[in-house]
């Protein structure tokens, strides 16, 4: 009897083991896939955050041209398009000039160099020759001065400062144009304003009643003209202060390199 109340003793302990360890594996399983489940969501959330901040910033980009476009049909199709039509051609000669004084730039160094070299091997044809094989305005001054050269050197000077007016003529061709654009351009930005505020004081007059809305309305479309006219003035000043400094860099060069190419054919006469 004690027998089987010990066997049966020993198979409670066996079947309580049992079901401990049983319990702990699922605990440790359902643990295990909470972790699991956890790091996927980690995994998956921030790629959901992309999705809705690429849409988000989609549609911040769409709206923002939605904007611009928006504001300018606000700010009336005529004095808006002639302000657009300054902005256009102030661009376009901008960039026709950008890429004139780039070809026009030259290394001032390296043609004095040839120069001499030129005329101390094969005399002024040869030089000549080196300075119709370069392209710019310095090359240009030079050639005429060698042309004088046989004159003597007060003939080379003349003739240097002469065409030397003529090459800054040519560098500084149309900037006086785009100068007229930046003064152009808000000067009808202002006038539309003027007109815009003369058509909301009319429409008040019609109405016979002065409303907020009504006021506010034609104030901000009369005001938009102004908005995009300095705004176009701004962007073309930027492209005219470069062009500037772009002509003064040039012209400086050749005063310089004018003054050694005297020095070098006083020094090979």
């Amino acid at each position: 009897m004690k027998n089987i109340f010990a066997l049966i003793a020993l198979l409670g302990l066996f079947l309580a083991g049992t079901y401990t360890v049983y319990a702990q594996d699922t605990a440790d399983t359902l643990a295990t896939e909470e972790v699991v489940d956890t790091a996927v969501a980690v995994e998956e959330a921030p790629a959901e955050v992309e999705e809705v901040a690429t849409e988000e910033v989609v549609e911040e980009s769409a709206s923002f041209h939605q904007i611009i476009k928006q504001k300018f049909i606000e700010g009336g199709p005529g004095f808006m398009g002639i302000v657009l039509l300054c902005l256009i051609l102030g661009l376009a000669l901008a960039i026709e000039r950008i890429i004139y004084l780039n070809m026009a730039t030259t290394d001032t160094d390296k043609l004095l160099n040839d120069v001499e070299s030129a005329l101390n091997n094969g005399g002024v044809d040869a030089a000549k020759e080196v300075c119709r094989n370069t392209n710019g305005p310095v090359a240009s001054i030079f050639y005429q001065g060698l042309e004088r050269s046989n004159e003597g050197v007060e003939m080379v000077e003349k003739s240097i400062v002469s065409y030397g007016s003529v090459q800054m003529g040519l560098l500084e061709k149309g900037l006086s144009w785009i100068s007229l654009f930046i003064a152009l351009a808000p000067m009808l930005g202002f006038m539309g304003t003027v007109i815009g505020m003369i058509g909301a004081f009319d429409a008040i007059e019609a109405a016979g009643d002065i409303s907020p809305s009504l006021v506010a309305g034609g104030i901000k479309v009369a005001l938009l003209t102004t908005v995009f006219g300095l705004i176009v003035a701004m962007i073309l000043q930027i492209f005219y202060n470069y062009l500037i400094a772009k002509v003064d860099s040039i012209v400086n060069s050749m005063e310089d390199a004018s003054i050694s190419l005297i020095d070098l054919l006083v020094k090979n006469k």
